[in-house]
């Protein structure tokens, strides 16, 4: 079974821009308030070492290998809790141009595994709360400042 998350936002900021902060890993806990830290680089291949907090006093980390980096479109990992099948996540950011100078930004997750249908109901929206936050912090912190 599969289930997935999307979310998207608009940012008045280039493509390129998004994407120098979405892949500023050391940055991350400055600004982030779901994606605390990750370690490794947005390679393909690359092992991350990530570190989540879906809600406060919630942590979890994990171990994803990226699956795509195509800078300033897309990076994509995919992590599992134990074997492969049991729950396995592939995570996804998507970085478009709107056409007038700024860019559309999604950020989805699609979650496979036998463990899925179990977990769903608390995890779905926890999780889609967690997206919407991170993606409101990067938009905050890629735009320009709004002059009076």
């Amino acid at each position: 079974m599969a289930r997935t998350i999307h979310t998207e936002i608009r940012v008045r900021a280039p493509p390129e821009r998004v994407w120098s902060v979405l892949t500023d890993f050391p940055a991350y806990s400055e600004w982030n308030p779901f994606i605390r830290a990750v370690e490794g680089r947005p390679a393909i291949g690359e092992k991350l070492r990530v570190t989540l907090q879906s809600s406060p006093g919630s942590t979890m980390r994990f171990r994803p290998r990226v699956l795509v980096a195509s800078a300033p479109s897309e990076l994509r990992w995919l992590g599992r809790l134990g074997l492969p099948g049991l729950f396995d996540g592939e995570h996804r950011f998507v970085i478009e141009s709107d056409g007038a100078g700024g860019s559309v930004l999604t950020q989805s997750e699609t979650f496979r595994g036998l463990l899925v249908p179990l977990v769903w109901r608390g995890l779905g929206p926890r999780t889609e709360a967690a997206f919407h936050r991170m993606n409101e912090a990067l938009r905050d912190r890629v735009e320009p400042p709004v002059l009076p």
